[in-house]
Parts: C-alpha cells; sequence; structure tokens
C-alpha cells in the first residue's frame, strides 16, 4: 500500500525539495502552498485521506495553528500524524503547537531537507512497527 503524504508549504523551493525526496521514498505526496483559506486544505486533506501531514506554521493567507486545530478537532482528520516543520523556534510556539495536538515539532533551521526526510522515514518506520503489534 503506497503512504499518501500532503505538505503544507509556502517555500516553493522547499515545497519541491520535500515532494522529490518523499516521492523517491514511494510516498504519494500531495501539496498546498498555505494561498488557500481553510476550509478547502481540509476539504482536500479529507479528500486524500493522508497517512501522515507535514505542516509549516507560517503560510500566507491560513494560519498553520488554524490549520492544525482543524485537524486536530475533527473527527475525520483528528487521527493522521502531523508534522509540523516550522522557522518558529521560541517555546511558546512549541508549547502552543503540542497542546493543538501536533505529534512532533521540528524546527528548519536544525535540519537539512536531507536529514528532515530521514528522520521522519525513521519516524513512520517506528509508528508502523508499532502500530503493526
Amino acid at each position: 500500500m503506497t503512504k499518501k503524504l500532503f505538505i503544507i508549504e509556502d517555500d516553493a523551493n522547499l515545497l519541491y525539495g520535500l515532494k522529490a525526496k518523499f516521492s523517491l521514498d514511494g510516498f504519494q505526496v500531495e501539496s498546498d502552498s498555505g494561498s488557500e483559506e481553510l476550509e478547502e486544505i481540509i476539504k482536500r486533506i479529507k479528500v486524500l485521506k493522508p497517512n501522515y501531514i507535514i505542516l509549516d506554521l507560517i503560510l500566507p493567507k491560513v494560519d498553520g495553528f488554524s490549520v492544525l486545530s482543524s485537524l486536530k478537532s475533527n473527527s475525520e482528520t483528528s487521527g493522521i500524524p502531523v508534522f509540523v516543520f516550522t522557522n518558529l523556534s521560541d517555546e511558546d510556539s512549541r508549547l502552543k503547537s503540542e497542546n493543538l495536538g501536533s505529534d512532533h515539532y521540528f524546527i528548519k533551521s536544525d535540519f537539512t531537507i536531507d536529514e528532515f526526510v530521514g528522520k521522519i522515514n525513521k519516524i513512520i518506520k517506528n509508528l508502523e512497527k508499532e502500530n503493526s503489534k
């Protein structure tokens, strides 16, 4: 079964790099640049039913915290693991993200694309191992 990944990221270069790397790793990747309304993003996620979501918090049209809150408060999407990948390195943003239900919080400046993709793949492998028990 192909794993589906939905990436919400407004940096075109980063988005392209992530899509390329995860596609090579066998994921079906869909994305949004954060330039749609919140309802549209949530609707697309409900249709795709991704296994995992990578979410930037700073987006042009919608607030990433609002996306996270909507995802985690909706019964159709609340079980999807959300990996926050952001430039917000302050503790308040991290805590707010955790309180809204993010599964992991990563600061962009701490990783190259390759390192981040490797880290996510490792986490997903561990999640799938646990879920198969």
